[in-house]
């Protein structure tokens, strides 16, 4: 072995030299920023352990997802040379995407990245001209020559069992209904509207207005790269939350220039923020993305600007089936209106869309983390807590 390639740290040769306490080594995989942030919800769960040393790695090189390095390194954490990655057997291994798995040896714990473990689109972006559906929790991305990959599946809802049952039998004994530690902690954040529109720089008495858009050619910003400033021109606060893939293929300084006849609007960073805006907002304009469904499952008032050919019975096409839909043709101001009017039947129907178990998803999550590590549970109870203040460009 080539001891060049292993960083100083608490593993490879030699690292009993090194180490101040003896730890179950736990690898948080970070193939994207939007798999990257829903690791970091989940991570709290053991960090703060003695007992347990949580290691990030970039799959091959951050060269293939410009930014991704800098989101890494911006956690402060240790982070592992990937040819490090795939040469050491990890105690547990937490990944929220089907990225490179087969390369990592040790108990993988599997969670979505969005909303739902089975996704919304019929069919795969990633695949460009795909004619065969897909859902998220496929046999082909959940196995590996015949080989369930998962040690664990976490799924936000019990519907998500059946059809996993169907598609991917072979995961079924390791899938656990967990709820949406993503949702978990917006719910929890409620109670800081207040400190989130004032961190916005938006007054009490005065609306934001939050556009959300996923990435691809038919999302909203794709689609509509045009509305913040129409939305402007009528609203004094508006925010834009853009999807991490966007900022990551075109880039912070492409997405200002595209922006640049927007002066006033809060630009939300990709890595955190989003949350804390969507609960601050008086009005989400959104597409068929998570952010769009998590604003409704919070109760915020939600319109539609599109939404493209998306699966039946998933959480995109139970938001567009209750939402009111944006007509250009029509004042902004009394589309909002409709949109408050149907904000509590919305909210209804997309919140047991995406989890079956609403605000258990720390304790469920721990248990399944502890049970992988094969260590007791700490005494104290988990919690998910309340996400940060945002931030805005």
């Amino acid at each position: 072995m080539d001891t060049n390639l292993w960083i100083r740290g608490p593993l490879g040769p030699d690292a009993s030299a090194r180490r101040t306490r003896v730890c179950k080594n736990v690898l948080v995989v970070v193939p994207t920023v939007a798999a990257g942030t829903r690791l970091l919800d989940v991570l709290p769960l053991v960090e703060a352990d003695f007992r347990a040393q949580a290691l990030f790695t970039v799959p091959h090189t951050t060269d293939v997802w410009p930014g991704l390095g800098d989101f890494v390194r911006a956690q402060g954490g240790l982070a592992v040379p990937w040819q490090q990655a795939v040469r050491h057997r990890w105690d547990l291994v937490l990944a929220a995407s089907h990225r490179h798995l087969p390369d990592l040896d040790g108990p993988i714990l599997l969670l979505p990245h969005g909303a739902g473990a089975a996704m919304s689109r019929r069919y795969s972006r990633k695949a460009g001209g795909a004619q065969v559906p897909t859902t998220g929790l496929d046999r082909e991305l959940l196995t590996y020559r015949g080989r369930a990959l998962p040690a664990a599946l976490a799924l936000p809802h019990e519907d998500e069992l059946s059809l996993l049952g169907r598609l991917c039998p072979e995961a079924l004994d390791r899938a656990e209904v967990t709820g949406d530690i993503c949702l978990d902690r917006m719910r929890a954040s409620l109670p800081f509207r207040h400190q989130y529109r004032q961190a916005l720089g938006v007054p009490d008495d005065e609306l934001l207005v939050t556009v959300s858009s996923t990435w691809s050619p038919d999302s909203l910003f794709g689609r509509l790269p045009r509305l913040c400033r129409a939305l402007l021109d009528e609203f004094a606060h508006v925010a834009l939350v853009l999807h991490p893939q966007v900022w990551t293929v075109h880039g912070r300084r492409q997405i200002a220039a595209w922006l640049s006849d927007c002066p006033g609007l809060r630009l939300i960073p990709p890595d955190e923020g989003w949350r804390a805006t969507m609960i601050a907002a008086d009005w989400v304009i959104g597409d068929h993305g998570s952010t769009t469904a998590y604003a409704a499952a919070t109760g915020r008032p939600v319109t539609l600007a599109t939404c493209p050919d998306v699966r039946e019975g998933s959480i995109a096409a139970v938001v567009r089936e209750h939402a009111p839909q944006l007509r250009r043709n029509r004042g902004l101001a009394g589309q909002r209106a409709e949109a408050v009017d149907r904000a509590a039947v919305l909210q209804n129907a997309v919140l047991p869309a995406i989890t079956s178990r609403p605000d258990a998803a720390a304790p469920a999550l721990r248990a399944l983390i502890y049970r992988l590590l094969g260590l007791p549970e700490p005494s104290h109870a988990p919690a998910a807590g309340a996400v940060p203040l945002p931030r805005h460009g």
